[in-house]
């Protein structure tokens, strides 16, 4: 299929800025060309009309708990760990195939409304998000969490994840690939790390995890093992394979360092990591170490939403109070964390991220013609402290249209919600 983008300004890349105007084709899976107005030739399966809208890369959620959708305002005001141990983690035991099923296409509906093409997932039933993910026509990188904190555990949890890898690796005609993900230093021993790194290398595939989240966490590390989870990690091997670590609030310079080296994707969650109390990611300050930094929600139960829009902004605000300086993590850096980093971090750098012949055509078109948009001096810091995922009309990944004039072209709405209202009765 032939598709032209129309007279839209364009953001190919964050650190070039705005295209004014342009025309944009896509051919088949991947864009043919980004050129001035009126040079696009030959015949076109589709025009869309992008005067007063703006096209840019698809955001990629590096971190999220997709049918954690369930659990929005389930577990609200409480610290990390009794909000793991009294909530959540008891409500999980009644999680079923079908339950992971549904609110992992409600996640995915609202992650298509507010312009995600791709993400990284780690929860359970992982089966049945694959399924979902097919449906709906986003990009994945998914994992079975393996929480294995007694040895009784450790066999069954790490055959079901190297299962769940060997099977969906490469699956939706390549969308979704998989990845291992011990969930954490805290709830994985040292025989799971080493087992996973084997596995990882064994099939060529990433693992994701979370690290230093909470100052509780990396102390008791310290107590336990002499050292800082990332200090421990290094220790242990795990960085040898392409490694996501969620959150990184509570990183100090060695830790940096080792990150940095490595070629580590740190992915910050500032939402999550401000409504659990758990700090603020120094963000900046490992951006200027050399440490790649991608941007994700977390999941739904702990954000509350799954909007990459508002998660910019507040990663790019929340740099500057962090470092104490206004210039720190600029809009286009802000952008490029939210779109090429993540996509680096998903393994698809070389595909994804920039609007660019040849690379994959993964990209969402937003409205200008909201007030909040006016008066347009600088559309690329609007798109990072102005824009609303509301604002996302549509949304293409791999030259397939998603959504179209803000309708769903994959999924089913009314029927996902109205089955969403019925399964949430068991859990209340």
């Amino acid at each position: 299929m032939r598709i032209l983008i129309k007279r839209a300004a364009v953001i190919a890349r964050p650190e070039e800025g705005l295209i004014p105007a342009a025309d944009v084709v896509v051919e088949g899976r991947h864009f043919a060309g980004v050129l001035a107005p009126g040079e696009a030739s030959g015949e076109f399966d589709k025009i869309i009309d992008g005067e007063g809208k703006l096209l840019a890369p698809g955001f990629v959620n590096a971190h999220t708990h997709l049918a954690m959708t369930l659990f929005r305002g389930f577990a609200e005001d409480l610290a990390l760990q009794d909000w793991l141990e009294k909530k959540i983690w008891p409500a999980e035991r009644k999680l079923t195939g079908e339950v992971v099923y549904w609110f992992a296409l409600l996640g995915l509906v609202e992650m298509i409304r507010t312009g995600t093409t791709a993400f990284a997932d780690m929860y359970f039933f992982m089966e049945e998000v694959g399924q979902a993910v097919e449906e709906a026509g986003l990009r994945a990188l998914l994992s079975y969490g393996i929480i294995a904190p007694n040895p009784e555990r450790i066999e069954p949890e790490l055959k079901r994840a190297e299962g769940f890898a060997r099977e969906w690796n490469g699956a939706a005609d390549g969308r979704v690939r998989a990845a291992l993900s011990p969930h954490a230093p805290y709830t994985c021993g040292p025989e799971v790390w080493r087992e996973a790194v084997s596995v990882a290398k064994e099939l060529r595939i990433p693992i994701h995890t979370h690290v230093s989240e909470t100052k509780r966490e990396v102390m008791e590390h310290r107590e336990r093992y002499g050292k800082t989870p990332v200090q421990w990690l290094e220790e242990l091997g795990v960085f040898a394979v392409p490694v996501l670590a969620a959150h990184c609030v509570w990183v100090d310079e060695k830790d940096i360092d080792i990150l940095a080296a490595h070629n580590v994707s740190v992915v910050h969650c500032p939402s999550s990591n401000l409504k659990l109390a758990s700090g603020i990611a120094p963000t900046w300050a490992m951006l200027q170490g050399g440490v790649s930094v991608a941007i994700g929600t977390d999941g739904a139960a702990s954000n509350n939403t799954l909007d990459m829009v508002r998660e910019m902004r507040l990663a790019a605000i929340l740099a500057k109070a962090k470092a104490e300086d206004p210039r720190a993590m600029p809009a286009p850096e802000a952008l490029k964390s939210a779109t090429q980093r993540g996509a680096q971090a998903l393994g698809w750098g070389k595909d994804l991220g920039v609007i660019e012949e040849g690379y994959v055509a993964d990209c969402v078109l937003f409205d200008l013609g909201t007030v909040h948009f006016l008066p347009g001096h600088d559309p690329l810091a609007d798109l990072v402290y102005t824009a609303s995922g509301a604002d996302v009309e549509m949304v293409m990944v791999g030259g397939e249209i998603l959504m179209e004039g803000r309708e769903l072209q994959t999924l089913d709405e009314e029927k996902i919600v109205a089955r969403c209202r019925e399964l949430t009765r068991k859990f209340r």
